[in-house]
């Protein structure tokens, strides 16, 4: 039975869908991009960021994107963590574990009513709309004020399904110790359930 997951989502530009590492998209829907090539479906459980692959053709493909890939400083990631914050309060979503990094998100989630698609989904857009009510959304200064904001969040994400708490416990090591591995502080967000009390209802403050 599926108790969790660990979810793993980019920002704008962080993840190709056809990265030659492979990548969780079904098409391209830029045709400027696919002038590098298909989408790369892969569906690996395992990470493929340490796949070998032609790096300098991968970031070819990065300069045809219409914006410059996202990279969200500490004051962005903290905006982010409000807004995950909000729909964890509102919907009751048990989260054990969280890493918001500069071009991507880590997290590791219970079993919840919604589908983890819909999770997630939602989860981006609460994070989009404080980014935007706190004036710091990174591609709002590259539009007009008339046109619509580009999403800051990439389509999609990586999913591996968590069926033991022996996957749930390495799952919530392996986030927890990431922020460290890029040379950051560790993170410890307001809105986390400590993996010990994941069997009680999460109390609403």
């Amino acid at each position: 039975m599926v108790l969790g997951y660990h979810v793993i989502f980019g920002a704008y530009g962080f993840w190709l869908p056809n990265d030659p590492r492979g990548s969780w998209s079904d098409f391209v829907r830029s045709w400027e991009l696919y002038q590098y090539g298909r989408a790369t479906k892969t569906d690996s459980r395992r990470s493929v960021a340490h796949r070998p692959h032609n790096h300098q053709a991968r970031l070819r493909a990065k300069d045809a994107l219409k914006y410059p890939p996202v990279r969200c400083s500490g004051v962005q990631a903290r905006a982010i963590g409000w807004g995950f914050a909000t729909f964890v309060d509102k919907s009751g979503l048990v989260v054990w574990a969280c890493s918001i990094l500069p071009q991507h998100v880590h997290l590791v989630t219970a079993r919840h009513r919604y589908h983890v698609e819909q999770v997630v989904n939602l989860l981006k857009g609460q994070a989009t709309r404080q980014l935007i009510r706190e004036g710091i959304h990174p591609l709002a200064p590259l539009v007009s004020p008339s046109a619509l904001t580009p999403k800051v969040f990439a389509r999609g994400l990586w999913k591996v399904f968590l069926d033991s708490e022996e996957s749930l416990r390495r799952a919530i090591r392996y986030v927890q110790s990431n922020p460290m591995k890029e040379g950051k502080p560790a993170q410890n967000w307001s809105f986390l359930t400590p993996f010990a009390e994941r069997r009680s209802p999460r109390k609403r403050v």
